[in-house]
């Protein structure tokens, strides 16, 4: 099995990179929900990692940056809320599939 190109541990820094914004700007449930998120990161199955890594590629890192952040900022109002990091993952490949088509 080939080694994706987004690794667990990118993927999982997403969280954290949104977790320190959500601490920052002293929101603790919305911190709360993304370091569950970041743990549960680790739990990926690989498989999904891997279709992840193939779809950010057709599209680019503008359109997955695109796509992304108003997500992240969803979990941060409160407006959205995923029980484990592949939950994410599956809403982000669905997004990416309705802006390819």
């Amino acid at each position: 099995m080939a080694k994706p190109s987004v690794s667990r541990d990118a993927f999982r820094g997403l969280f954290a990179f949104y977790a320190a914004k959500a601490h920052h700007d002293h929101n603790d449930v919305a911190e709360d929900l993304l370091l569950k998120l970041f743990g549960s990161s680790e739990h990926i199955p690989d498989g999904l990692l891997e279709l992840w890594s193939s779809r950010t590629e057709l599209v680019g890192p503008e359109a997955v940056g695109n796509i992304v952040s108003p997500l992240a900022h969803q979990i941060l109002g409160g407006v959205a809320q995923y029980n484990h990091a592949s939950d994410f993952l599956h809403r982000l490949l669905r997004e990416l599939d309705r802006d390819v088509h």
